[in-house]
């Protein structure tokens, strides 16, 4: 059985989403991360898994569920961080981060029979999963990230170390207030799209 990873940042005010700004106050836009952060959690939760780790920056509050080992997020670049959470497992490992609120169990329940590595692009060029058999930290070392040719470059860093990949549907992050009112009409249902709404109907008073 899979472990899931979720690479996460503690929603506090202007460490996080600072895109969302200025249509939302920075206290808003880390709210609305926490929403999205616990939307997200609990799909996790929700999905069979050997083990479900958050890898972490900063420090865990009432939003984590139970059955989470939290883990510290190593310091470098991006790229450094997600090689030492895939480092830390043993056995096949799927990590996602903590903005793509739609994702459901059916998406995280992975099967490596016929495959080395799932991908899984995202809207804006990055990737929002990479699911690795036997992970290999060396496989994202040195990837650009966040730029628009992220998830290309990524894509060809696993087909190149010859491994089978199997893609998954490209989904969108939540980076901007425009991704966020897409993403919430997706799941109107969750945290993440009640928070917006709250402050949507505060905006048109």
């Amino acid at each position: 059985m899979t472990t899931l990873l979720v690479i996460a940042k503690e929603p506090r005010p202007g460490r996080v989403k600072t895109r969302l700004t200025p249509e939302f106050t920075p206290r808003e836009a880390a709210a609305l991360a926490e929403a999205c952060l616990a939307d997200t959690l609990d799909v996790v939760a929700a999905t069979p898994a050997a083990r479900r780790v958050l890898v972490l920056d900063g420090a865990p509050g009432p939003w984590l569920p139970p059955g989470f080992d939290v883990v510290p997020q190593c310091a470098g670049g991006l790229d450094a961080r997600l090689a030492d959470a895939f480092a830390g497992c043993a056995g096949p490992a799927l990590l996602i981060g903590m903005d793509t609120p739609q994702v459901t169990p059916g998406l995280l329940t992975v099967d490596f029979a016929g495959c080395d590595a799932y991908f899984g692009p995202s809207a804006d060029g990055g990737f929002w999963a990479l699911g690795l058999a036997e992970p290999d930290p060396n496989l994202l070392r040195g990837v650009p990230m966040s730029t628009p040719v992220t998830g290309e470059l990524q894509r060809e860093r696993l087909v190149d170390a010859g491994l089978r990949v199997r893609d998954l549907p490209v989904l969108r992050d939540v980076d901007t207030a425009a991704d966020a009112r897409a993403v919430a009409a997706l799941v109107p249902h969750g945290r993440f799209a009640a928070r917006l709404a709250r402050y949507a109907t505060r905006a048109a008073r």
